[in-house]
């Protein structure tokens, strides 16, 4: 008979992960563009 509890876990755990990584990229990205807003904001106060 399957193993339904070690199969859902397993599962379980891939999809936290997953989600980790979806997070973590996500916020990585949110930073990337408020740096390089930051960058546009310093350049045309220098123009």
């Amino acid at each position: 008979m399957a193993d339904y509890k070690e199969m859902y876990l397993t599962l379980l755990d891939a999809t936290e992960k997953a989600m980790e990584t979806l997070i973590s990229a996500q916020k990585a990205c949110e930073e990337l563009y408020i740096f390089s807003e930051d960058e546009k904001e310093i350049k045309e106060d220098n123009e």
